[in-house]
């Protein structure tokens, strides 16, 4: 055994603990996923959190167990995002003051979450251009005051108190558990529930999932240490963490019997085909045990499965982002510079003669040049299936259309789009 591992026992008095604040949140069958993969698909809907995600729970957990003279001091965190909406509600809750360290490059709506949750009780201080920075700002605040850091994940206190989700599920099921699938960023919820089913019910597979541009445990766990990636893709923004944490890695590497990573354009289907189908709104972390399911369909078919959202806290002007990611992910939006000739009527016969009935041009760029036979235009056509852009293709080369594809020239695209 390692030299943390959380006990039964210290989950049940984090349990205790949380009911202070917390009422379990439902684990709810989900009949269009059930359906889509022949499997019975529960939701633990976490997003249901009063701050709309699990952090509440890890957040809490800590600040409660400080003592009362650290409890005076105050207490700190870094975060922009669900952590410091739960270290803001537990301040306010407890009558105590917090200093919240968030980048300067933090959107506004994430700020004034922050601030209501908080109500007077905690202090915000916008510093440096990244996490890391102002991570280290805080850090540096705490040494100078002697408060108390409020760390996101890696805390024996916040794994114990990410653990109770394990407890909960245990508690509502009425059938064996075959799979828990548990989004990972720096591993808090996912060393917490895994602790708890390999001690109750090891039989049950935990599955991790972390976003393909933020793959920190899979790389950790392929190396057998803790290993800082160079870069992160920050869509996935709750899961998009450089470095895991130590105690969590030494529980993840016991408990996880796979990770499975995701695209991030596949995420954005997720995202979507949960409002449309559901009236479920997730941020991009809390719909990455969902979007697993597509990569491991014979794995779970005619199994019970569970899946963590883990939270809904998405901004709403992310929606374009998230529809073009999922467009292109899909197949189903393609851009081009297409060469076309300088006369007029050009536009129209590309239109007429290459474009399918169910075709649509989303994007057009374009200027004249004087003196020049051709001129280029950056064209986005939207297909209605991935055959039709087949068919496009074709048409274009039949008719001579000289163009150059861009969704694959990841640093043109980029710039140009």
């Amino acid at each position: 055994m390692n030299r943390y591992f959380p006990s039964l026992q210290d989950i049940s008095k984090a349990k205790l603990t949380l009911s202070e604040i917390l009422a379990p949140t439902p684990l709810m069958p989900n009949m269009h996923l059930s359906k889509e993969y022949g499997a019975n698909v529960l939701l633990k809907r976490e997003d249901l959190q009063i701050v709309r995600s699990y952090k509440i729970r890890g957040a809490y957990n800590k600040i409660r167990s400080l003592s009362p003279q650290q409890l005076a001091n105050g207490v700190v965190c870094a975060s922009a995002g669900n952590h410091a909406q739960g270290v803001a509600f537990s301040c306010k809750h407890l009558g105590i003051k917090g200093s919240i360290y968030m980048p300067t490059t933090t959107p506004k709506q994430k700020i004034e979450q922050v601030r209501m949750f908080g109500d007077g009780f905690i202090e915000i201080v916008l510093t440096g251009d990244t996490f890391d920075a102002s991570n280290a700002s805080a850090m540096e605040f705490c040494k100078e005051t002697g408060k108390t850091f409020i760390p996101p994940f890696d805390d024996p206190k916040i794994i114990e108190g990410q653990a109770t989700i394990g407890q909960e599920i245990m508690q509502d099921s009425t059938q064996t558990i075959d799979y828990i699938f548990v989004p990972i960023g720096g591993g808090g919820l996912a060393s917490g529930i895994g602790a708890y089913f390999k001690q109750i019910s090891p039989e049950t597979k935990i599955i991790g999932v972390e976003p393909a541009g933020a793959a920190g445990m899979k790389a950790s766990l392929e190396k057998g240490e803790v290993t800082e990636l160079e870069k992160v893709d920050k869509f996935v923004d709750g899961a998009a963490v450089k470095k895991v944490g130590q105690y969590t890695f030494d529980i993840c590497k016991e408990v996880l019997d796979d990770i499975i990573t995701v695209p991030e354009g596949a995420v954005c289907t997720t995202i979507l085909e949960l409002y449309n189908k559901n009236a479920i709104v997730v941020e991009p972390a809390g719909a990455l045990s969902i979007t697993a399911l597509r990569f491991c369909p014979e794995r779970i078919k005619g199994k019970n499965i569970v899946c963590i959202v883990s939270g809904s806290n998405n901004d709403i002007t992310r929606t374009e982002e998230i529809r073009e990611k999922s467009l292109l992910y899909e197949g189903l939006k393609h851009y081009f510079i297409i060469r076309f000739p300088q006369r007029s009527g050009a536009l129209l016969a590309f239109i007429r003669d290459v474009m399918g009935p169910d075709d649509d041009i989303t994007h057009f760029s374009y200027a004249k040049k004087t003196n020049k036979d051709q001129g280029p235009a950056i064209i986005g056509i939207e297909v209605s299936c991935k055959e039709n852009f087949e068919a496009l293709v074709r048409r274009m080369e039949e008719h001579g259309i000289i163009y150059e594809y861009l969704n694959d020239k990841k640093d043109l695209f980029e710039f140009l789009i």
